[in-house]
């Protein structure tokens, strides 16, 4: 009886040791861009900390991405916006209709949450609009919850927007441009570790402010090569909101993160590319940053405890 005590003893322990070393886990879901890249799906980023699981904008594939790591859409405690660009958003009504079925792999229970800058509530109230005959049909046909249909949005200001079951999230204002505001980033923090998600911006100091001491800094970058800016004049105007690669240098040099990953990777060559040009990337980067440096993949993830660590789509370990 007294060994079967210990034995029971030494695997509570273990396992206290274990979630108290990762108390935070992060996965890319999405880290291109409008492009409908089949490699590289738009911006949505999975945080799992304790018992929450907070998903940070809602990208094509978003529902596709947690299928593909078991997750059901009806897990999902929280949803965050950065801001109102279409490639952060077309993923919301997928989530919000199919996480509502009664599946093992939806079956949100209750309101879906949604938190994002002014426009969020109208966005929802359109959309329960536009979706007014599925929702009857669903209810009449399959006896759905109507609650669980139901959207509990909130329009946000910068500052502390989630508090729950230990979990802060902290939206950041930053900038996008003169005519997208607001646009938010995100901060993260469990159990004495942050996580920093920049959002769509332009160089934005209060970023690397935010970011002071970071356990992982997001960021979006853009990559667009000088001859594609002559030929087509659209990528000033897409240039012009984002950050390049010396400019998000300068932001990581300042934060100092354990760990600094792309994601939201806009890249233009005047030759059609199959994927992102890591290597000029990176070079790019380390003219200003020499730290731990990571460009972003779909499925990539990062586990968070006294170290940081990366692990490729297919699970292996990655070295920054």
């Amino acid at each position: 009886m007294l060994k079967a005590l210990l034995r029971a003893g030494l695997v509570l322990l273990a396992f206290m040791a274990s979630a108290a070393a990762e108390p935070i886990k992060v996965t890319l879901l999405g880290t291109g861009v409008p492009t409908p890249r089949p490699s590289s799906f738009s911006a949505s980023t999975l945080v799992e900390a304790g018992s929450e699981k907070l998903l940070f904008d809602l990208g094509r594939g978003s529902t596709m991405q947690l299928y593909k790591l078991k997750i059901p859409l009806g897990a999902i405690t929280a949803n965050f916006i950065t801001h109102m660009h279409s490639d952060h958003l077309v993923g919301l009504p997928d989530m919000w209709l199919t996480g509502w079925l009664a599946t093992p792999w939806a079956s949100r229970k209750g309101p879906m949450k949604l938190y994002g800058p002014e426009g969020t509530v109208a966005m929802t109230e359109n959309l329960t609009k536009a979706f007014a005959e599925d929702i009857r049909i669903r209810i009449d046909d399959e006896h759905l919850d109507p609650a669980a249909i139901a959207f509990a949005a909130k329009d946000i200001e910068p500052g502390r927007v989630y508090d729950s079951n230990g979990v802060k999230v902290t939206a950041l204002d930053v900038n996008h441009g003169d005519k997208i505001k607001p646009s938010f980033g995100y901060v993260i923090e469990y159990d004495g570790h942050k996580v920093v998600l920049s959002g769509d911006t332009k160089y934005d100091e209060r970023i690397a402010k935010a970011a002071e001491g970071a356990d992982l800094l997001i960021h979006e970058v853009a990559v667009i090569e000088p001859e594609l800016l002559v030929r087509n004049p659209v990528y000033k105007d897409i240039g012009a909101h984002h950050t390049s690669p010396e400019e998000a240098g300068r932001i990581f040099a300042s934060a100092r993160p354990k760990l600094a990953v792309y994601s939201h990777i806009v890249f233009g060559t005047v030759k059609p590319a199959p994927d992102i040009p890591e290597e000029p990337l990176i070079l790019r980067t380390r003219t200003e940053y020499k730290g731990p440096l990571l460009v972003g993949r779909d499925m990539m993830s990062f586990r968070i405890g006294d170290t940081v660590e990366a692990f490729a789509p297919d699970g292996a370990r990655l070295a920054p």
